[in-house]
């Protein structure tokens, strides 16, 4: 899609509606600026001392100014209305069928991102907290089949280009907060919520993964997760060349 002004390159279905509101909120607060600007050299002109030596006690008149504010909240209105709500609705409330998409579960945690992947069944094991430990960082119960085929990754998340992805982000620490650039996709990972989000990557490439949210001392470790948007075959060739490791194992690779 084509990059808007200087933002980042897209590589997102959605993202050129982010960069809409973006840009057209730029443009307003541009528009203000020397607007305002340009009504303050206007009154220092025209109520300079030289202009008016005598002080008049009468006051303004004229209701321009209040009909500019009415146009500016206008403005903002049409953006808010027009543009950003209908965005979010659709983009909040309109999910892929999860049949039809990549779904993976994301736990972020001080200092690392977890991937869980449902394996080549395509569901995922149960999961219960009390099996969460340094070596089972979904809580993955051993004793439930669907469990054998799960895959784990650490800081790394594989998924097919033009396919939608359903990631449930959620924490087990602290707050953190998943946020990819080029795919203008941002969700905060809150302990004992799991929020789901949903993208559709438009691109072929390894794309870095940010945490938004000041998470502690190794805050910038983080920045060391990746998502890596490849064909379809190759997906499927790495999902099969994890789904011989031992169930629920976590893959540095």
């Amino acid at each position: 899609m084509e990059k808007l002004l200087f933002l980042p390159p897209l590589v997102s279905q959605h993202g050129q509606r982010v960069d809409l509101v973006i840009v057209y909120l730029h443009y307003l607060m541009v528009a203000l600026f020397f607007g305002w600007l340009a009504y303050f050299g206007f009154v220092l002109w025209r109520f300079s001392a030289k202009r008016a030596p005598k002080a008049s006690y009468a006051g303004v008149r004229s209701h321009a100014s209040t009909y500019l504010e009415v146009l500016v909240a206008g403005l903002e209105t049409a953006i808010l209305v027009g543009l950003a709500i209908p965005f979010w609705a659709k983009a909040a409330d309109q999910f892929p069928k999860e049949s039809e998409a990549t779904v993976i579960r994301i736990a972020a945690q001080q200092f690392q991102w977890n991937v869980l992947y449902p394996g080549p069944d395509g569901e995922f094991g149960k999961q219960d907290i009390q099996f969460v430990s340094a070596q089972n960082s979904f809580g993955l119960d051993r004793s439930d089949p669907k469990t054998k085929d799960d895959l784990i990754t650490l800081n790394e998340i594989h998924v097919p280009v033009n396919k939608p992805v359903i990631a449930h982000i959620s924490s087990k620490d602290v707050i953190h907060s998943f946020k990819i650039f080029p795919l203008r996709i941002t969700q905060d990972a809150i302990p004992g919520l799991s929020i789901p989000i949903h993208f559709v990557p438009t691109a072929i490439g390894t794309y870095q993964i940010n945490c938004a949210q000041l998470c502690g001392n190794g805050h910038a470790a983080m920045a060391g997760g990746r998502l890596i948007v490849e064909s379809p075959e190759k997906f499927a060739a790495w999902v099969k060349s994890k789904s011989g490791a031992a169930p629920g194992s976590t893959s540095y690779e």
